[in-house]
């Protein structure tokens, strides 16, 4: 009998993303990237997916870690671009390259935030977007992506 191949998903965390805990915990709490990491991967595990997480501080590092899936390997994306999603179209267009789902994150609501915040560059090439909750937020999106895959 042929084994199942269990899905994988990706989460990429964009800049400044490292210093969760720290930087300015009133508006994205106190949890570290580490504990972010942990609960997907521990609901992820909840929901029959496997999830790895990727964060860099670099566009550069990020749109060749999207180029890399083009081959295959992954059933989905989940990406909190930070900063990014206002201002890289070359993360935007490496998304593009990509046929699995997206799922956009967000630690807090961009649209209650500064009126730069407010355009993501990267929510239409996304299923869907997940902003304002926090470290729920992310689990929210591996749920929707079992759904999705």
């Amino acid at each position: 009998m042929a084994r199942a191949v269990k899905k994988k998903v990706l989460v990429i965390h964009g800049p400044n993303l490292n210093m969760l805990g720290t930087r300015e915990p009133e508006t994205y709490g106190s949890q570290t990237l580490s504990d972010i990491d942990a609960a997907v991967k521990s609901y992820g595990a909840e929901c029959g997916i496997t999830v790895d997480t990727f964060q860099s501080n670099s566009e550069s590092a990020i749109v060749e870690k999207i180029q890399s899936l083009v081959s295959g390997g992954i059933h989905g994306l989940i990406i909190n671009p930070a900063a990014f999603t206002h201002t890289s179209i070359a993360i935007r267009d490496a998304l593009l390259l990509l046929s699995v789902p997206i799922v956009e994150v967000h630690l807090s609501n961009i649209y209650r935030r500064e009126s730069f915040r407010h355009t993501s560059l990267v929510a239409d090439v996304a299923v869907g977007q997940i902003a304002g909750f926090g470290k729920t937020g992310y689990l929210l999106a591996v749920q929707a992506m079992a759904g999705l895959i």
